[in-house]
């Protein structure tokens, strides 16, 4: 995906009408990667008087760890960021992931695919040879071929209606070929779960999310969210992606690159060390005093690091 200096801002939404979130996958306790999405989201909602919602992600049943929810829900609020309304499990919403692939099937959007990993790879390594695109190459695009439904697609446009662009409110104009990029993709797995595109943009539709703050690892993902919302029917909300905090090595903050967990019983260090990956600094003594002092700076931070692009 391609990064260019933006020719428009970001759309302008009624603080009223303002709904942002924090989605965290319950694989382990929080810590100062996702504290710092959960700081972002929080302080955008509450600079613009809107509200914020916290969605537990935990649709890849394989990942989650037994407890780490409710780990996840009670540091958050040691930290003093309360939810405007109960938090919502993507496992009880399966329902309407499932509707959802019945309206892009029943509008002509979906297909069965049959490939196996190794068959995809097999056919990248010829496309690589051929050098042509490393994108899905569309095997089953027009036919399983005499192969069983394993996976379920969603067609991407092609030719030039295949560029997709949104203007992110940090990292500025975004564009994506979603045919030579990507290429159709997964909507549901071969293993029968559903998988995180989808999820994600029908939650957010259906919770009226507005606003998005995330980490800029899912930068990439946008363009296939947002190509869902239009084929769903839902507007499309503002992004807003923020630098990765990274370890050592340079690899981004992560359980698996051995990420510490956030002390809760020193909430007012942790945020104060998330503050200053984001750009935001207090000096108020106590939890609920540094997030108000650093609200009312964050309107300026994320205009600041884009200008500075």
């Amino acid at each position: 995906m391609s990064s260019h200096p933006s020719d428009s801002a970001a759309p302008a939404v009624p603080a009223a009408l303002y709904r942002g979130r924090f989605a965290p996958s319950p694989t382990g306790p929080l810590h100062m990667g996702s504290l710092v999405t959960a700081l972002a989201s929080w302080l955008d909602a509450r600079a613009h008087g809107g509200k914020w919602l916290v969605r537990i992600e935990d649709i890849d049943h394989p990942r989650c760890v037994r407890g780490a929810d409710g780990q996840i829900l009670q540091t958050l609020a040691r930290l003093g960021m309360h939810p405007d309304e109960p938090p919502v499990w993507q496992s009880q919403r399966e329902a309407h992931y499932a509707a959802a692939l019945r309206q892009l099937e029943e509008t002509g959007h979906l297909y069965p695919c049959g490939c196996s990993r190794k068959e995809i790879a097999d056919s990248l390594v010829h496309a690589r040879e051929r050098h042509q695109t490393l994108a899905y190459p569309g095997t089953c695009r027009n036919g399983l071929h005499g192969k069983p439904p394993r996976a379920w697609r969603v067609r991407v446009p092609t030719g030039d209606a295949a560029t997709l662009c949104f203007d992110d409110r940090w990292q500025g104009r975004q564009c994506q070929d979603l045919e030579t990029e990507l290429g159709d993709f997964v909507l549901r797995r071969a293993d029968g779960l559903w998988a995180y595109q989808l999820a994600v943009v029908v939650d957010d539709g259906l919770q009226g999310i507005t606003h998005i703050v995330r980490g800029a690892d899912l930068l990439d993902s946008t363009p296939r969210q947002i190509h869902l919302q239009h084929l769903l029917g839902w507007p499309t909300p503002a992004y807003l992606h923020v630098p990765v905090v990274v370890n050592a090595l340079g690899e981004k903050l992560s359980k698996q690159s051995g990420a510490e967990s956030i002390d809760a019983m020193a909430p007012l260090e942790a945020l104060r060390a998330a503050g200053r990956h984001l750009g935001v600094a207090s000096a108020a003594g106590d939890v609920d005093a540094w997030l108000a002092e650093a609200a009312t700076q964050w309107l300026a931070v994320p205009a600041a690091r884009r200008v500075a692009r």
